[in-house]
């Protein structure tokens, strides 16, 4: 099937521009046409000069007996547009390995309803032939590591469970105090937001996704529209996990013994990358805010108070410090959801600041402004 037919009567066409979301149409792919290969492994890689390279050397230690690359599985690199050395390092393992290809995303058109760069990246991406004819579609960022032979490994997973889509939520490298200090808070609030289990209940409605390792059926991924659906979503995870979903079963748990990223290099990216996605990813993140406030006032002034009012008696000391004890143990079993290393915990109270002037700051950006910047570009919201 050539990309002409494939694309008719989608709104997200390849040069990235998309129609009104309501008048989005599905693909119709039948639920008995067969697959050539096991898997194909999209990668959407726009700068990641600085990543690619783990990334891909990762990925080329998956194959095993009965699961090799070029013959049951393959990897597309989609090079959004980068002005690094991307391009070149993806030609390179494509020139390498049997079963790479490197395809270069077209220029994308701006407008209201345009399509993000990683959504056009991978809808592109999911159009080549080696995609169409995969039973299994995995889409991974290029900051992700991936243990050796695990990938297989999640496809016997999806298959056992009888799945539409397995997500897995990556273990976090961290570096810096100011990383460590916000990366717990803010996925533990995740965990309160999307727990895994309900997410992976046939019977909740809530739906989630972690966009940096998606596999996902063929057939659910086309029925439903792919990431065409999806075209202009900051959340593209958690948009198309929903859509999925409403078909088939879906799964998400922390998978550490799978996967690791790094999402940020630098403090500066980490905070623009939060203040793109907190206010989407949370329904009131004035409120979100508030709390964390209070919760820092609350783990750090409790305990000095007998020291500031001296003139307290005993009872009185004991019910603060009994008090702050039971904040303690409250901020940290739901630190506990962010599955994030005990000292990083422990730092995270520093961090409780910084996470409300973030959750702020995405309102205003997200909320007001309706506009969100990541990577060079502006999207409207």
């Amino acid at each position: 099937m050539s990309e002409t037919e494939r694309d008719a009567g989608f709104e997200l066409r390849l040069d990235g521009s998309v129609a009104p979301a309501r008048k989005v149409a599905a693909v119709q792919v039948e639920e008995d046409e067969p697959s050539t290969h096991l898997l194909t492994v999209l990668v959407p890689a726009r700068d990641e000069e600085q990543n690619l390279p783990g990334c891909m050397a990762s990925l080329m230690a998956q194959s095993e007996p009965g699961f090799v690359l070029g013959k049951d599985w393959f990897v597309v690199v989609i090079d959004d547009d980068s002005t690094d050395g991307t391009l070149a390092i993806a030609e390179r393992f494509a020139a390498e390995h049997v079963g790479v290809q490197v395809v270069r995303a077209r220029a994308l058109n701006g407008g209201p309803h345009s399509a993000t760069g990683k959504n056009a990246a991978l809808w592109q991406g999911a159009s080549q032939d080696v995609a169409y004819t995969a039973e299994w579609l995995l889409f991974t960022d290029a900051d992700t590591l991936h243990e050796p032979m695990s990938t297989h490994r999640a496809v016997v997973e999806a298959e056992r469970h009888q799945l539409g889509m397995l997500s897995y939520s990556p273990r976090q490298i961290t570096k810096g105090l100011v990383q460590r200090a916000l990366m717990p808070l803010v996925f533990s609030e995740l965990g309160s937001k999307y727990p895994p289990k309900q997410v992976s209940d046939p019977a909740s409605p809530i739906a989630a996704a972690n966009g940096q390792y998606m596999l996902v059926r063929r057939t659910a991924y086309y029925a439903v529209g792919g990431h065409q659906a999806v075209a202009s979503q900051v959340l593209e995870d958690v948009a198309l996990a929903r859509l999925i979903k409403r078909r088939s079963a879906i799964r998400l748990r922390y998978a550490p013994e799978a996967v690791a990223t790094r999402m940020y290099r630098t403090t500066s990216e980490m905070m623009q990358g939060w203040t793109k996605n907190l206010a989407l990813l949370f329904g009131n993140p004035l409120f979100l805010a508030a709390g964390t406030l209070l919760n820092f006032v609350l783990l750090v002034g409790l305990p000095l108070l007998p020291w500031l009012v001296p003139n307290l008696v005993f009872w009185q000391d004991a019910a603060i410090y009994l008090l702050w004890f039971r904040v303690l143990l409250r901020y940290f079993t739901r630190l506990a959801r962010s599955h994030a290393p005990m000292a990083d915990r422990f730092i995270s109270v520093l961090g409780l600041p910084l996470f409300a002037y973030l959750l702020v700051r995405s309102w205003q950006q997200v909320k007001l402004a309706k506009s969100v910047t990541w990577k060079g570009r502006e999207y409207s919201q």
